[in-house]
């Protein structure tokens, strides 16, 4: 399934999460054949057609609350530490054996449209992920906190403790 048919279904999982999971790998057909195909996220759409527009960015809380827009779409940028995934996952798997089920798989999802569509979906995460620098470039030369700009050490290990927290808060309320 492609990354905006997880946007649509689940809000908590950025447009860059790639691991699919089982309605993606149940989908995988019909995404093949370009029939289920979700609109690229405006503020992705937005990102491409004027990057560096600061119309309404005058202030830093402004500032954060864009740069929050896209962290929430797109993922953690760069600047925080990145999780590393290890070897191959049951969902990708699972995605390659259907996939591999659909003779001349790489023609059909180019002649319908699929392989484009797809193209249209990393194009607009890359201006999405530059629009997202950029501000972040902008409240650093402004003095903003961040999100605002480039996460400091002390930054990444508070979020690092707000995160290992929650998630102890998860495992307890599933006990």
């Amino acid at each position: 399934m492609s990354a905006p048919s997880a946007i649509a279904r689940n809000q908590d999982k950025p447009v860059t999460d790639k691991e699919p999971d089982a309605v993606d790998v149940a989908t995988t057909p019909v995404t093949d054949l370009n029939l289920k195909k979700d609109e690229i996220p405006p503020l992705l759409i937005r990102a491409q057609k004027k990057p560096y527009d600061l119309s309404g960015l005058s202030r830093c809380a402004a500032l954060i609350a864009e740069v929050n827009k896209f962290d929430n779409l797109l993922g953690d940028d760069i600047d925080l530490p990145q999780n590393v995934r290890s070897g191959p996952s049951a969902g990708r798997v699972a995605q390659s054996v259907v996939g591999s089920f659909i003779p001349f798989r790489g023609i059909i999802r180019e002649v319908s449209g699929a392989n484009e569509q797809q193209r249209k979906l990393q194009a607009a995460i890359q201006a999405g992920l530059a629009r997202r620098g950029f501000l972040k470039g902008v409240g650093q030369s402004r003095g903003c906190r961040y999100p605002a700009r480039p996460a400091t050490e002390r930054d990444i290990d508070r979020i690092q403790a707000e995160r290992a927290r929650a998630a102890q808060a998860e495992k307890a309320k599933k006990k």
